[in-house]
């Protein structure tokens, strides 16, 4: 027998070595599953579970399928989650399982086309096969392997390809009050960018907004290179946050093929407000206008995902909601500290039936310094300037206060009122394209600097101070 050829002392290190192997894993029976012991609102409280921050459960209920939930925090030995639906149907003493990799977002090429909710279930009615994934909150990135912003975008939109030049890998932040036409705007962008793939995250829209959005914002060609995530404003908290997430992950996986991928997030003021809820929910205590510690550091380790990596990049669009215009917001405070630009959407212009309502005064491109020409830098200084003297004056002008020959720059900024307002104004249906749009500024400011006698030495002075 084998027992009588081989030495005691064989078996003794073999169950030793086993022993070893067997302290180092974990009792499946303590962290694998717990029980419900409370539930308040969206808020529940399980006993007997081990599980990190950010670990994802089932629970069982009666009569309908398990409900999903997100671990937020914990007092003691007992977790603290969230869920993402209502928590009808929940019983005292209820399993609570923790899902395997549960921080983990399943990818693939399949996505293209498709729309999805925030725990990436197919809202279009087919069929989803994915067979890779990814880190739902993103890998470590090295600073030093960031790569510069070296070359522009085209985004298909005038006013921004000219005057506020947005790079591959530049993260932008799209400032509006509510009905001033961000959404049309993002539209815009979305179908006619120069993007390789574009993620889209709809995050607290009305139902019927998404619905729009997709069919008439989107369009059937539009959706065919990008990937919807949508959480209405019906949604949990724990289902909006995770969309976020959820789309920024998706972008970095398309990054890592290589791809410039376009992000576009509506909004970030939602994403935040989602979680704050689920915050205060946790015990967190408040500290600017309701907003806990943690939103302030969860939007720019987000924002931050966003950039050029290698050979791939992602270029981010995020929307942010002010109150009143009030840019004062902490969350728009926030998002200006952390983003590469941001464009303002003047609630005036929108009003006036000028669209892309674009505030040029208020708007600015942080990295366009470093991907133009001085050429056109040259030319979008005196168009910006044409713009804003016509609108600092605009009061005595629009009131007949002003009399021609007064001062020459405002006669000018007058004169040429209506050229740049034709510019700048563009039709949703109307694709732009980058060169033709250089040309174009370029052709209104050399007939600037053309203009009469009577203000051609001002109109050259000008054209030579912005060239300086």
């Amino acid at each position: 027998m084998v027992t009588e050829t081989m030495p005691q002392s064989h078996f003794a290190q073999v169950e030793k070595r086993f022993a070893g192997l067997a302290a180092g894993v974990p009792d499946s029976q303590i962290s694998a599953f717990g029980k419900l012991v409370k539930a308040v609102g969206g808020r529940l409280e399980v006993s007997g579970l081990k599980a990190g921050v950010g670990a994802r459960c089932t629970i069982t209920r009666q009569g309908t399928t398990p409900l999903t939930a997100e671990v937020i925090g914990f007092e003691g030995d007992r977790l603290l989650l969230a869920c993402e639906e209502a928590a009808t149907g929940v019983t005292p003493g209820a399993e609570v399982r923790v899902e395997a990799s549960s921080d983990q977002v399943l990818v693939g090429d399949a996505l293209l086309g498709r729309v999805l909710d925030g725990a990436g279930r197919p809202l279009d009615d087919r069929g989803l096969f994915l067979n890779d994934n990814y880190p739902l909150r993103g890998k470590p990135l090295n600073p030093m392997d960031r790569s510069p912003i070296s070359e522009p975008l085209d985004t298909g939109v005038r006013a921004i390809n000219s005057l506020l030049t947005v790079g591959r890998g530049q993260r932008i932040g799209l400032f509006a009050g509510s009905g001033v036409g961000k959404s049309t705007l993002l539209g815009m962008i979305t179908r006619f960018s120069s993007a390789d793939v574009v993620v889209v995250c709809l995050v607290g829209e009305r139902g019927r907004e998404v619905k729009e959005f997709i069919d008439d914002s989107l369009g059937e060609d539009g959706l065919k290179r990008a990937i919807v995530i949508a959480t209405p404003a019906d949604t949990s908290p724990l289902m909006r946050v995770s969309g976020c997430w959820r789309a920024t992950a998706i972008a970095e996986y398309y990054r890592d093929l290589g791809l410039n991928v376009l992000l576009l997030m509506d909004s970030l003021t939602r994403f935040a407000q989602a979680q704050r809820e689920l915050s205060l929910s946790a015990g967190e205590p408040p500290v600017s206008k309701g907003y806990t510690p943690s939103v302030f550091s969860l939007i720019p380790n987000m924002i931050e995902r966003a950039g050029i990596v290698g050979s791939g990049s992602i270029t981010s669009i995020y929307t942010v909601l002010v109150e009143g215009d009030d840019l004062q917001d902490p969350i728009a405070d926030l998002a200006r500290a952390s983003l590469d630009g941001h464009i303002v959407l003047s609630r005036l212009m929108a009003d006036a039936g000028i669209y892309p309502a674009i505030d040029l005064e208020k708007s600015v491109s942080r990295s366009m310094l470093q991907i133009t020409t001085p050429e056109h830098q040259q030319h979008a200084r005196v168009f910006r300037e044409l713009l804003v003297t016509y609108e600092q004056n605009k009061d005595l002008i629009s009131l007949g206060a002003y009399r021609n020959g007064s001062d020459e720059k405002i006669d000018a900024a007058i004169a040429f009122r209506e050229p740049i307002m034709a510019f700048i104004n563009q039709p949703l249906n109307s694709a732009s394209n980058f060169t033709s749009d250089i040309e174009a500024i370029k052709e209104i400011v050399l007939s600037f600097g053309r203009g009469g006698d009577n203000t051609s030495n001002t109109r050259a002075e000008l054209v030579h101070d912005a060239a300086q």
